[in-house]
């Protein structure tokens, strides 16, 4: 129901604003007392005069072609504790809603250069729960059902009541809140607390979560598989909290980052005097880990050797330091991880079959996050909360196109490289907005086009000329190029060109670079579908 009806009766008491003449852009503030009820100027009420308060709090977007009007409710929401920002025009307010994100827009309905409803397409465009209040001076109920239709949270008219109008925009700015809570925790499938910061709404990551849920009721050693950046650590630590171990020990270690006999030593433990600089017995990883779970993060970069051993501690479940001759028997979980393919390791014989399937008992990929654009904008909204907590800043916003950019981004380097984008960002950015301008370069062109091509100037030749014929000269000269670089090898020129060889082989042919190899079959012409 809209706030106000506009309909005849006797007027209410409290604080409105009235216009000086019909039309005019100077307003008066008035108050109202019913029977028995005391002057709001007297106390209980805002106080409007005076400078506003330093605001901290949410962003409302004010958006009137009166001058009055924006000035007094700047006064008023700012004395409330949030920060204000006012357009003089439908222009500047569609352009403001770009750039800012309000959490809330005060919009007027009538306006010269527009109306309250194209601010209001242009908030649910860039973020749909973004509250909207319409304010008019031309009341009908036609209107406030057409405003509420087209996604509006509430509708009042002038002369409005402060109180009211306050009362509507906290009601809103709260629901807003909840939505955005609800959709944070709705993310974490089933709120579990386990899951930690782990963010996702995606279909895949949906499935991830479920299975670790499942996993983590058993005891069973996990791999975890996933290109780097993925947050194969953060699912390891989820598993853990999801178990009946969670209130012992997490121990994790980097198999890559140490030498084997350092690998051994903080692993297994070792007796004093064991080997130089063993100055004193130390109890290694294992036993530190005891009754909780071990994560053993890059197990594709360990040894041959390192594997025999870590597959006798999975079978007999006993650990002997280094330099003694007791076996200790351990109760640990066993989490590995790894961005290799074991599968084409244990081919290639530089990992061993047994030990590959005693770790991959269950085994658990996390999607690269190119396949999980949908997440995108939910994990910049998470570490934009993030980033604004640890440093002790206000929170900021980021525009719509800018989020666009984010998911049509590959992303090579998967979620840690969204996190590292968004805190070197949130500090080089002086607004309180993320916008394109915001974002590196390699954000604002195609993907898989170098820097270098943003350097070479392309005009348009002078009169007319085949575009075909243009782009076919351009991709024969850099392929000619990759031939050269490649020495004539063109399995590597294919790759610095992005090609599969087929496919390269193919255009060579098609446009007689080189030579071609004696004996090798060529395709006959027609359509090339890439296999890399």
């Amino acid at each position: 129901m809209p706030s106000s009806t506009g309909s005849a009766g006797p007027e209410p008491d409290g604080l409105f604003f009235y216009p000086l003449v019909k039309g005019a852009s100077t307003w008066r503030l008035v108050a109202r007392r019913g029977p028995g009820r005391p002057d709001r100027r007297e106390g209980g009420g805002p106080d409007v005069t005076g400078a506003p308060t330093r605001a901290a709090g949410p962003r409302i977007l004010v958006v009137d072609d009166e001058p009055g009007i924006t000035g007094m409710l700047s006064i008023v929401f700012e004395r409330e504790g949030y920060e204000v920002r006012t357009a003089g025009s439908c222009t500047e307010g569609l352009r403001l809603v770009d750039e800012l994100h309000p959490d809330l827009v005060l919009t007027d309905l009538r306006m010269p250069d527009g109306t309250g409803f194209d601010v209001l397409r242009k908030t649910r465009e860039t973020d749909a729960e973004t509250p909207v209040v319409m304010i008019t001076a031309y009341t009908s109920t036609k209107t406030a059902i057409e405003a509420l239709k087209a996604g509006a949270y509430d509708y009042v008219s002038k002369p409005f009541d402060v109180d009211e109008l306050k009362h509507v925009v906290g009601k809103a700015l709260e629901r807003k809140r909840l939505a955005e809570e609800n959709q944070e925790l709705r993310s974490r499938v089933g709120d579990s607390p386990a899951l930690g910061p782990l963010v996702g709404v995606s279909r895949k990551m949906r499935a991830v979560f479920d299975l670790i849920d499942r996993v983590g009721r058993t005891t069973s050693t996990v791999l975890i598989t996933g290109d780097s950046g993925t947050g194969k650590g953060l699912i390891a630590r989820a598993i853990h909290r999801s178990s009946a171990r969670s209130g012992r020990p997490f121990v994790s270690i980097n198999c890559g980052a140490l030498p084997e006999n350092l690998l051994e030593s903080e692993l297994f433990g070792h007796e004093k005097g064991a080997f130089t600089g063993a100055v004193r017995e130390k109890k290694g990883l294992f036993k530190e880990a005891e009754g909780g779970t071990l994560f053993l993060d890059e197990i594709g970069e360990t040894s041959l050797a390192m594997q025999v051993k870590l597959l006798q501690v999975l079978q007999e479940r006993v650990v002997r330091r280094v330099g003694g001759n007791v076996e200790e028997p351990i109760d640990v979980r066993i989490i590995c991880a790894t961005n290799k393919d074991l599968a084409e390791k244990v081919a290639d014989r530089s990992f061993r079959e047994d030990f590959y399937y005693r770790i991959a008992v269950i085994p658990l990929q996390i999607p690269p996050l190119r396949e999980r654009r949908e997440d995108i904008p939910l994990l910049v909204r998470h570490f934009l909360k993030k980033v604004a907590a640890e440093q002790r800043i206000p929170e900021k916003k980021i525009s719509a196109e800018a989020i666009r950019l984010l998911e049509a981004y590959p992303w090579p380097g998967n979620v840690r490289e969204l996190e590292n984008l968004i805190e070197r960002t949130v500090a080089l950015e002086p607004g309180p907005v993320i916008t394109t301008a915001s974002l590196p370069e390699s954000f604002l062109r195609p993907a898989g086009v170098p820097a270098e091509a943003l350097q070479t100037p392309f005009d348009l030749p002078t009169g007319s000329f085949d575009l075909e014929a243009y782009l076919e000269w351009i991709g024969k000269r850099l392929m000619q190029q990759a031939l050269e670089r490649a020495n004539g090898v063109r399995k590597e020129a294919a790759k610095l060109v992005g090609m599969s060889e087929r496919s390269f082989r193919y255009y060579a042919k098609k446009y007689a670079l080189g030579h071609e190899d004696e004996g090798e079959p060529y395709d006959e012409p027609g359509p090339v579908v890439d296999e890399a």
